[in-house]
């Protein structure tokens, strides 16, 4: 695999890794293979219809493998072309009343992908906000993040 390459969205400097096989002619079908990395809800919190959208999402633009929450904390999409990065990020960031829109995640070099523990959501214990700290970085440094 080659890593790297000029791939992306229009307006995100991060978010997407690019991945080109080296041997192109002999396995066309992973000629492109990049990672797409989306921004996960604080605290990891999804319904199981959000789940069967982000991956109906991916089926129709990329390869529907996934890998939830890597090293970044982030859902990453494996296996989209270049030519299918802007309609997922379309329909990803899309507004809807039934269904919360997403981000790409963070893979620029300044800042990643904030992630935090479901904190004082299911821990009777919890001293600390970590859903809304977790929000509150992740608002304020978005830029950074891409």
């Amino acid at each position: 695999w080659k890593h790297g390459g000029l791939v992306g969205v229009m307006g995100y400097g991060g978010g997407v890794i690019g991945r080109y096989c080296d041997l192109p002619e002999d396995f066309p079908n992973v000629r492109e293979f990049h990672a797409y990395r989306v921004n996960q809800p604080s605290g990891w919190f999804y319904t199981s219809k959000v789940l069967r959208h982000l991956c109906d999402i991916w089926e129709t633009h990329g390869s529907g493998l996934t890998n939830m929450h890597g090293s970044t904390g982030d859902i990453v999409f494996l296996g989209g072309t270049t030519e299918s990065l802007e309609p997922c990020f379309a329909e990803l960031s899309a507004e809807r009343d039934d269904m919360p829109s997403f981000d790409l995640g963070g893979s620029g070099s300044n800042m990643r992908t904030p992630s935090c523990c479901v904190g004082p959501a299911r821990c009777e214990w919890a001293m600390y906000d970590t859903l809304e700290a977790c929000y509150d970085i992740t608002q304020n440094f978005q830029d950074e993040l891409h």
